[in-house]
Order: C-alpha cells, then sequence, then structure tokens
C-alpha cells in the first residue's frame, strides 16, 4: 500500500548492515564492571567500536531483541521467557555500542563471543574468558543465561537492533579525516616482518586499528603518495626520483590500515614514528626502536631511506591517502570513529 509502513519493517536506510553489528552488553556484564573489557576484546581483534551508549533498557527494546525466542517458545520449554526477559532487562541498565569491519562481520563477531553457553565456550572468547554462568545452572533457576553479550546476528537483525537501540533514521557518523589517519606499512617492514609490531604499537597508544589490508603497489599509487618529492625533485639534484619510486614501490608488497582516534591524532602518529632518519629517531618511536637504515646510507646508495612507515601528515593528507590505498568507494570505512550524538532529552532542551 502506498504510503504505508515498509514490507521490510526497515527503520533506517542508506546504511551498509553487511559492514555494521550492534553490540548489547548485558546488565551482567554492566553489574560486573565488564563492558570495557568486552569492548577490549572485540577491537583487539580488528574490529572497530564506535557509538557507545550507556542505556536503561526498556521492556519493548528486549522483546524487540529477544523476538525470534519469543516468538518460538518451544525452544525453552520450561521457561516463561517473556516474564525471564523482563526481568533480566526491564529497568536495568545496558550499554551498547557499534561494530564495522568487513562483509562477514556478524560471523566474526559471533566466534569472538564464544558459544551461548559460557561453560561451552573456548578460552580466547569473550564468554570462555569472563562468563560466570551456565545453561545448567540458568534452566534450575528458571532464568536467562548470564553471558555477558549479544551482537547482532546478520544484517537484518543489525538493521532492527540499530533501530531499537538508536532510534530510527538515525545514521552512523559522515567521515572525520581529522579523527583518521592512514597508515602504511612500507615494503621494509613487510620484509622484515614488522607489520604487527608497528601496528602494535599504535595500537597501545590508545588508537583504533582497523581495516588492515595487504596491498601490491602500483606504480600510480607511489607518485600520488609521493607527489610532493616528485614536484620537488630540483632539490635532489643528480637523482632520478621517479625512477627511485618506482624501484622501491612498484611491485612490491604493502600493508595498509586505518587509525582513529581523537583530533590531534596525526601529531600524535608523528611523534610515535619518530624522525624520517632512523638514526636520528628517539628510543621508544617506532623508527628509534625497529629502524636499520639512514640517510647518509640511502644517499650514499641513492635510494630512498628504508624508515617502515608512514602516517598522514594532516586531515587533508588522510583524505588524499585514503583514496590512494583504498579507494574513494570504500568510504563507509570513515564513518566509524566519531560517536552518533544522543538525542536529546526534554531536559537538555
Amino acid at each position: 500500500m502506498s504510503g504505508g509502513r515498509p514490507m521490510s519493517g526497515a527503520v533506517v536506510e542508506g546504511i551498509d548492515f553487511e559492514r555494521w553489528a550492534v553490540i548489547l552488553c548485558k546488565p551482567d556484564a554492566v553489574v560486573r564492571g565488564l563492558v570495557d573489557r568486552v569492548l577490549a576484546m572485540i577491537s583487539a581483534a580488528g574490529i572497530a567500536v564506535s557509538g557507545r551508549l550507556d542505556v536503561i533498557a526498556e521492556p519493548w527494546q528486549a522483546h524487540v531483541v529477544y523476538r525470534d525466542l519469543l516468538a518460538d517458545a518451544g525452544r525453552r520449554p520450561r521457561l516463561d521467557l517473556p516474564s525471564c526477559i523482563d526481568a533480566a532487562f526491564a529497568g536495568r541498565p545496558v550499554t551498547v555500542a557499534l561494530a564495522h569491519g568487513e562483509p562477514g562481520l556478524h560471523a566474526r563477531l559471533r566466534q569472538v563471543i564464544g558459544h551461548t553457553d559460557p561453560t561451552r565456550a573456548v578460552t580466547g572468547t569473550i564468554r570462555g574468558d569472563l562468563s560466570d554462568d551456565s545453561v545448567a545452572a540458568a534452566d534450575v533457576e528458571k532464568r536467562l543465561v548470564r553471558n555477558l553479550i549479544h551482537t547482532s546476528d546478520d544484517p537484518d537483525s543489525a538493521r532492527r537492533e540499530y533501530g531499537t537501540w538508536y532510534g530510527p533514521g538515525r545514521r552512523p557518523p559522515v567521515p572525520d579525516f581529522d579523527r583518521c589517519s592512514v597508515i602504511l606499512c612500507k615494503p621494509d617492514a613487510v620484509e622484515r616482518g614488522l607489520v604487527d609490531a608497528v601496528l602494535e604499537r599504535i595500537d597501545a597508544v590508545g588508537c583504533t586499528v582497523a581495516s588492515r589490508r595487504d596491498v601490491i603497489v602500483q606504480a600510480w599509487q607511489a607518485h600520488v603518495h609521493y607527489w610532493d618529492l616528485l614536484v620537488d625533485a630540483d632539490w635532489f639534484p643528480g637523482r632520478d626520483i621517479p625512477a627511485g619510486l618506482d624501484d622501491a614501490y612498484a611491485g612490491k608488497p604493502v600493508s595498509v590500515a586505518l587509525a582513529y582516534g581523537e583530533p590531534g591524532i596525526h601529531n600524535q602518529l608523528r611523534q610515535l614514528i619518530g624522525h624520517f632518519d632512523p638514526t636520528r629517531a628517539a628510543p621508544g618511536t617506532v623508527r628509534g626502536d625497529f629502524g636499520n637504515d639512514s640517510l647518509e646510507r640511502a644517499l650514499a646508495e641513492q635510494r630512498l631511506v628504508h624508515n617502515l612507515m608512514h602516517t598522514s601528515d594532516d586531515a587533508g593528507a588522510a583524505r588524499r591517502d585514503f583514496g590512494t590505498w583504498f579507494g574513494a568507494h570504500r568510504s563507509s570505512l570513515l564513518a566509524v570513529p566519531t560517536p552518533i550524538p544522543l538525542q536529546p532529552t526534554p531536559a537538555d532542551r
């Protein structure tokens, strides 16, 4: 019927829910103070987490999230499921957040959180490491199992749960290059097996690292990335800069990733990676600790210095670096870092 409710029940359009999922940290995670650890474990699995929101759950929200369980009550015949769900959720604090990643995100999250019954969840999963309950105990006490976390099962459930917790029509944030930097792990970092160590350093300073991908460099990518060297080639008399770039990069493997943080991330990362000449980089920086080359040696051999990595200089450079290494068609990746603003409450208006 024209003008009626969409037959799909969609609550928001224009979001690729193949790449987005809703994380629900249940009341037991909140009561036990485990929300930060749960979200950190998801982030450590290479999945970007944003949009954290603390909520007092209303009955209808839990009913929508558990609609399949309520509609197929025969799965737990000894329980009064509506009463159990209300007892577990209604009026109780939960924390919700958004997860963002590649297609297949939903299955990946299920692996990270582990089996529904914590006693059957393997070590290294959230439920296997942090849960203290079992389905058997829950059945005896006629309640829901306390297993800390729920994530969307598939794109359709992500769409429904997004509307449940964040409200219909709200969207993930637009790209914010002030909070995003592109990380380029150069061919020497790949050859020396240092990519994981480099990315771990960035993660350790509080930045979220996600969307890692391995790339075989095309010549145009090196030319666009190092445009300033090509334009200012007069500063390097006697050196064939285009040939040097092609020799160092074209056809070589690199790894790229995105780093998300607060405004100022570009300066923060430049300090972390250190001086472009590894011999002048301070201890504790990436180049100071891992570099094994020098500008002097590179000049003598008429090549680029091997200094492991690059991060975007500023917001404008991040925009260009993203298009160079990820492609403009992948711009949905950039919506991750900025939390979704809360709808104003009546008291705020």
